[in-house]
């Protein structure tokens, strides 16, 4: 019979190394207003998954995905300007 053995130590070994550093926590707040868009979009499809959606269901889905769209929008202008010093085109 083998015994089944707990693996914690062998996952949490490197815990102290795997946090992230302070670029990619800075990244992921300049995203945030994607992701927190795309979630209303997912909540807005998630709705309407047992039942048909109606006129006002099509409407918040679509009022959604133009957040979510200029949420990106936003992000690649804000991305673009910062990559492209001195206004260079």
């Amino acid at each position: 019979m083998e015994h089944i053995v707990t693996v914690q130590d062998a996952v949490t070994a490197f815990a102290d190394f795997m946090e992230p550093t302070a670029a990619e926590l800075d990244a992921i707040e300049r995203e945030m207003p994607v992701i927190l868009a795309d979630v209303d979009l997912l909540d807005a499809h998630i709705v309407t998954l047992d039942r048909t959606p109606t006129e006002l269901d099509n409407r918040r889905i679509r009022r959604a995905r133009r957040r979510a769209l200029a949420a990106r929008v936003a992000l690649l202008n804000r991305t673009a300007s910062v990559s492209l010093p001195g206004g260079a085109a």
